[in-house]
């Protein structure tokens, strides 16, 4: 299971987004926001850089621009409670140091289980 929830992560991933639009890259005190697109034109992902590393607060969307996932990044690793939707499906899966720790979903706002 944590293996799935691993590769669902790592696809979400800058690296993977073929751009045919270009990202934007705007200045934000000492760090950079970046937002990347799909080919339709909706944001992909959106969120911030520090140092040329992934850093603080990211936004994930599919191509109709809603949102698929939602995490923070410290110093380009993975970190705390990121979700990941997916139809009715809440997946909470918690981070340290780039690694999961622990796994939660959610249906409708129950918890239908937990995997350590």
């Amino acid at each position: 299971m944590k293996k799935a929830i691993f590769f669902l992560a790592v696809m979400f991933s800058v690296c993977m987004y073929p751009q045919d639009i270009e990202p934007t890259f705007e200045k934000v005190g000492k760090m950079v926001k970046a937002t990347y697109f799909h080919e339709n034109g909706e944001i992909a992902q959106t969120g911030y850089l520090l140092k040329g590393k992934l850093h603080g607060q990211w936004f994930m969307y599919d191509v109709s621009g809603k949102k698929i996932a939602s995490g923070k990044y410290n110093e380009g690793k993975k970190s705390g409670k990121w979700f990941f939707w997916k139809g009715q499906i809440l997946k909470e899966v918690d981070f340290a140091e780039n690694r999961i720790v622990n796994v939660k979903n959610w249906n409708q706002s129950e918890l239908v289980s937990v995997d350590k």
